[in-house]
């Protein structure tokens, strides 16, 4: 008897934590529990302690409640270029209602993978493979759109639908590659060329900028040669009138007689016949004034006797012709200079001086000996 009563307390006691067990559930946070009665829905638990009917509710199922994220392995995509590439998704969805998630569709992961899919094709089957690579806000766009639409009666909400990565075909991808490199070498050059243009133009101004200074220094340099010049210039000419004045000073102190000066005029004589262009030479008239004052002044050297206004007297000199010059030597020499340049004279007007008629001849020269010409 007491075994018996002992067998049924203890089968009392794991009866009543059996229908204790039952009656209480304790859903976590972020989930929501399906009770269903006879194989129907009853009600949604909320989280924490819940109490049902043992063994008549029954928790179906616990739904999550978060925003999930599922990533679905690469699918083949044909473009509309005939390229088929690999693009795998990354899909962000939260339930909404934990109801129609558990009775309007079985499996709403594989739902959405599915239907991602399709809605990606349809996307991607419009576009060419560089649009496709350049197009993923396009395409997230897109794909959201559809599943929002396609999701909402389902109780789930898709978030964001994001690509993963698009893999073209290896010979596209070597293709590209080449094309970049290409592009790459292209803005290379293009960049090496315009550094070297901008170098040409730096040097250009450089070159420009030493022109102008070089052009500037040459300038101030002929300005200064200049100055230096008319200061040499006008020194030179200060030097000149100053040489000048002394000289004149020098005649003027020294009284030169009208023998003297037709001397010098008669050594300058024959330079003025000389050279091949002078055809005509012509005698000034002071030349015979000139040659009657030297003859007359050295007729006075030689003892000849002047016209005067006294008694003709003679004068015993000596010989009236002599052989030789006698007295002073200097004036001797004077005197065989005088003849020379007379001689040299007369050779060099007849060789300059064309035929003249008769009555155009010029005067005859003084004899040699000094004597005065005929008169005129």
């Amino acid at each position: 008897m007491t075994a018996f009563v002992f067998a049924f307390v203890v089968i009392l006691i794991l009866f009543a934590i059996l229908v204790l067990a039952k009656t209480i559930r304790i859903i976590p946070q972020a989930r929501a529990g399906i009770v269903e009665r006879f194989g129907k829905y009853r009600a949604t638990l909320a989280p924490g302690l819940n109490v049902v009917v043992p063994f008549v509710d029954t928790v179906r199922y616990v739904i999550d409640m978060r925003e999930q994220v599922v990533s679905f392995p690469p699918q083949p995509v044909i473009t509309e270029d005939n390229l088929v590439v690999s693009i795998d998704t990354v899909i962000y969805f939260q339930v909404t209602d934990p109801v129609a998630a558990t009775y309007e569709i079985a499996n709403y992961i594989s739902a959405i993978e599915q239907l991602t899919m399709t809605s990606l094709r349809n996307i991607v089957g419009g576009m060419d493979l560089e649009q496709t690579l350049t197009s993923r806000e396009e395409i997230n766009r897109g794909l959201s759109a559809v599943l929002d639409e396609a999701t909402g009666r389902w109780g789930v909400r898709v978030g964001r639908v994001e690509i993963k990565g698009i893999d073209p075909p290896p010979s596209i991808k070597d293709a590209m590659e080449k094309q970049m490199r290409a592009d790459r070498d292209k803005r290379a050059i293009i960049l090496t060329a315009e550094g070297e243009r901008q170098s040409a133009i730096l040097t250009a101004e450089g070159n420009k900028q030493a022109a102008i200074l070089n052009a500037e220094g040459f300038r101030e340099a002929l300005i200064l040669n200049a100055q230096g010049e008319r200061e040499a210039a006008i020194l030179k000419a200060q030097g000149e009138g100053q040489a000048i004045l002394t000289v004149f000073q020098a005649i003027h102190d020294g009284q030169p007689d009208q023998s003297l000066l037709a001397y010098q005029y008669l050594q300058a004589m024959p330079k003025l016949a000389e050279g091949t262009a002078n055809k005509v030479w012509i005698l000034p008239s002071e030349f015979s004034q000139a040659l009657q004052g030297l003859g007359t002044a050295f007729g006075q050297a030689a003892g000849v006797p002047q016209h005067t206004d006294g008694p003709k007297v003679r004068v015993d000199l000596g010989p009236s012709e002599p052989q030789e010059p006698t007295g002073d030597p200097s004036l001797s020499q004077v005197h065989e200079d005088v003849q020379r340049a007379i001689q040299a004279a007369q050779e060099s007007t007849t060789a300059a001086t064309p035929p003249m008629p008769p009555a155009a001849q010029p005067p005859a020269q003084p004899p040699a000996g000094g004597e005065e010409p005929p008169a005129q």
